[in-house]
């Protein structure tokens, strides 16, 4: 049972929180709505009114954060794309077999290119081709998240046995595949064939591994 000193003591803690807590707290709500908010209704039809009120928060409070419209999409699509390496950093780093890892790395390639980030950025692509002066660089933002992630994966799959000559390059092959199944989807949303045709994939690495080992040559 909680007394009332224990009541009183963590209202008072509640209370020591510093504006800048209070202010990094609001900047959260802002651009978790606006990640809603932009996987909902695209770019054409994203209105900060519209975060603002998913948010709770006041249009002013909003503005503060975030001055003007563009910077608030930047932020949203750093704050999205920051999540996903995150999330994809954890699942590298936990080392196993070479078809555990691969299995987990197409988790993490599923999770991405199927979701409406991944839609985002491509609407956001086509809008940079058309425009090459817009001030959304999402080639810069994809660049400085997936890269990384994308290196920690190539670590991943080296600890977990792959030949280090062909781990980027299994990278590269797994993640191709992963999001071309994915834009299929746009005439053919087969989830069973595609969950079959990634655990062939699988089975065509591990025979591959086991027949190449220590022999195998990159410029081939």
């Amino acid at each position: 049972m909680i007394d009332s000193r224990t009541k009183k003591v963590s209202g008072v803690s509640k209370g020591r929180r510093t504006q800048a807590e209070r202010s990094e707290e609001t900047r959260g709500k802002i651009l978790e709505a606006a990640v809603q908010v932009l996987s909902t209704k695209g770019y054409v039809g994203f209105r900060t009114q519209d975060v603002a009120e998913f948010a709770q928060v006041s249009r002013g409070a909003l503005m503060h954060h975030f001055p003007s419209k563009d910077d608030l999409l930047v932020a949203t699509l750093e704050f999205a794309f920051g999540g996903a390496t995150a999330r994809g950093s954890v699942r590298a780093h936990h080392s196993a077999s070479v078809d555990g890892t691969l299995q987990a790395l197409i988790k993490d390639s599923q999770d991405f290119f199927f979701s409406d980030l991944f839609l985002i950025a491509l609407e956001f692509s086509a809008m940079a081709r058309r425009d090459p002066e817009s001030s959304v660089a999402i080639r810069s933002v994809s660049r400085d998240t997936r890269l990384p992630l994308e290196a920690a994966w190539v670590e991943s799959l080296i600890a977990s046995g792959v030949p280090e000559a062909m781990a980027e390059d299994l990278l590269w092959l797994t993640n191709s595949i992963v999001r071309g199944l994915a834009v299929r989807r746009l005439w053919q949303d087969d989830r069973v064939r595609f969950n079959r045709t990634l655990k062939r994939w699988r089975e065509m690495v591990r025979v591959y591994i086991e027949q190449s080992g220590a022999s195998f040559d990159p410029q081939k």
